[in-house]
C-alpha cells in the first residue's frame, strides 16, 4: 500500500484537530496511529474503515485511500500541513489560503474528500476572523454537496458551522435551526462521537442567547450524558463551561459556580490558551450578567484580558473583553468610567454580531440614565429594542421596553412633581 494511507490518514486527522491518542480512543493506541501514519504498518481492512467510520468520511472515500500516493496528493498535503501549521500559529488569513489552495487541487484531482475537509477548514479561519457572511456562503456550498447527504458526520459538522455564522450575525433563529438539525442528525453517529458533544453546544449557546433556558438546560443534561471517566479532559471541561454558562443565565448560582469550577480545573492554558481565554471570557460575562460581582469574577476578566493581549484575537473578541470590562465599571458604581468605554464600543459596534450590539446600547442607555442623562439614555435603549427585535431576543427586547418605561415613569413624577409645586 505504501505511505499514500499514511499520509491521507494524518491529513485527515489533522484536518479534524484530533491527536492520534484521540482517534484511535479506545481501540488503537497512539503508537499505533503514529506507526500507520508514517507507513510502518499496514492497516488491514477492519482498521481502514474503523478509522474512517471515526473521521466521519463518506463511503466512497474509502476507496481512494489504497491507491498509491500521486504528486497531486503530495502537494495536496503538503499544502494542508501549511494550513495546519498557519492554524497553530493563529495566523487565520495565512491558513485560509493555505486551505483554499489545498482545496482547490483536490477538486482537480477529483478527491472531493480532501475538497470538503479543506473548505471546510477555510470556514474554520473566516469565523475565526469574524468573517461570517464569508463563512456561511461556504458552509451553504458544503452543505448542498452530495457529501453532506451521505455523511451524518459531514451533514453535522456542517450545520453546527452554519448555526456558529448565523449566530455571529445575530441571526438566532436561524443558528436553533441548523443547531438543532446537527443535533437531529447526530443520532446516526455513535455513542460518544465528538461531533454529538459539539452540535450540543451549538444548539444550547443558540437557545440561551434566545432566550429559550429551559430548552438550552435540557439539553446541557442530554450533552452531559455524553461524557464518562473515559472523555478526554479538555472534552469534560468544556462540557462543564458550557453547562456553567447556562446555569448562571437561569439564575442558579451554586450550580454555575461548580461547573465552572470544574471547567477551570480541565482547562489548561498551557494546552490552549486561546481556548482558556475563550473560557474566562464567558465565565466572566456569565457572572456579570447575573450580577454577581466579586474577587473571582474580577479575576476572570483579568486572565481573559491577559490570554487575550498573548493570542490577539479578531476585533469582535477585543470589543466583547472590553464590554465586560465595561459591565464591571457599571456595577461597581463607576459610572462615568462604564460610559466612557461603552461609547468607544459602541462606536465600533458593526464589528459585533447584532444581539450583542444591542446589549452593548442596552447597558449604556442604562449608564446614561444612572448618569442622569435621560434623553441620551432612551435614544440607546431604543437602539437596543431594535437589535435584540432582529435577533429573535424577544426576553432582551422585553428588558430595554422596561428601562425605557423607568425613565418615562420618572420624568411624568418629575412633572407632575414640578405642576405642582
Amino acid at each position: 500500500m505504501g505511505n499514500g494511507f499514511g499520509e491521507k490518514l494524518r491529513a485527515e486527522r489533522l484536518d479534524r484537530g484530533l491527536t492520534q491518542a484521540e482517534l484511535g480512543k479506545g481501540l488503537y493506541s497512539p503508537s499505533y496511529i503514529s506507526l500507520l501514519e508514517s507507513g510502518r504498518r499496514e492497516p488491514t481492512a477492519d482498521v481502514i474503515e474503523e478509522l474512517a467510520r471515526r473521521l466521519e468520511l463518506a463511503p466512497k472515500a474509502l476507496e481512494a485511500w489504497s491507491q498509491p500516493i500521486s504528486v497531486s496528493d503530495a502537494e495536496y498535503v503538503l499544502a494542508g500541513l501549511y494550513a495546519r501549521q498557519a492554524w497553530d500559529l493563529r495566523d487565520y488569513p495565512l491558513a485560509a489560503t493555505h486551505a483554499a489552495t489545498a482545496a482547490q487541487i483536490a477538486l482537480e484531482g477529483k478527491n472531493t474528500s480532501a475538497w470538503w475537509n479543506m473548505m471546510y477548514m477555510q470556514a474554520e479561519c473566516l469565523i475565526k476572523q469574524g468573517e461570517w457572511q464569508e463563512c456561511q456562503n461556504i458552509m451553504e456550498h458544503l452543505l448542498d454537496h452530495p457529501m453532506a447527504k451521505e455523511s451524518a458526520g459531514l451533514g453535522v459538522r456542517a450545520r453546527q458551522m452554519l448555526a456558529a455564522a448565523h449566530q455571529g450575525q445575530g441571526h438566532l433563529s436561524a443558528a436553533v435551526e441548523h443547531a438543532m438539525e446537527a443535533v437531529r442528525l447526530c443520532e446516526q453517529l455513535p455513542q460518544g462521537s465528538t461531533l454529538i458533544i459539539g452540535a450540543h453546544r451549538a444548539l444550547i449557546g443558540a437557545l440561551a442567547e434566545s432566550g429559550r433556558l429551559e430548552e438550552a438546560w435540557d439539553f446541557c443534561q442530554s450533552m452531559n450524558s455524553q461524557v464518562d471517566e473515559k472523555s478526554m479532559s479538555q472534552l469534560a471541561g468544556e462540557v462543564a463551561w458550557v453547562i456553567g454558562n447556562v446555569a448562571f443565565m437561569r439564575h442558579d448560582y451554586p450550580a454555575g459556580i461548580t461547573y465552572h469550577e470544574q471547567a477551570a480545573k480541565m482547562l489548561s492554558p498551557a494546552n490552549d490558551i486561546e481556548l482558556w481565554a475563550r473560557f474566562n471570557k464567558a465565565s466572566a460575562a456569565v457572572r456579570l450578567s447575573s450580577g454577581i460581582v466579586e474577587p473571582e469574577t474580577l479575576s476572570a476578566i483579568e486572565r481573559a484580558e491577559l490570554a487575550l493581549s498573548i493570542v490577539g484575537g479578531n476585533k469582535t473578541d477585543q470589543l466583547e473583553v472590553a464590554f465586560i470590562r465595561a459591565r464591571w465599571l457599571y456595577l461597581t458604581g463607576d459610572i462615568d468610567g462604564a460610559v466612557a468605554k461603552l461609547r468607544e464600543i459602541h462606536a465600533e459596534r458593526e464589528s459585533l454580531a447584532r444581539h450583542t450590539s444591542g446589549e452593548v446600547s442596552l447597558l449604556l442607555g442604562k449608564a446614561l440614565k444612572a448618569a442622569g442623562e435621560a434623553e441620551e439614555a432612551l435614544q440607546y435603549l431604543d437602539e437596543a429594542q431594535k437589535d435584540f427585535s432582529f435577533a429573535g431576543a424577544n426576553d432582551r427586547v422585553q428588558q430595554a421596553m422596561d428601562a425605557v418605561l423607568e425613565i418615562k415613569l420618572a420624568q411624568q413624577r418629575a412633572a407632575a412633581s414640578a405642576n405642582v409645586s
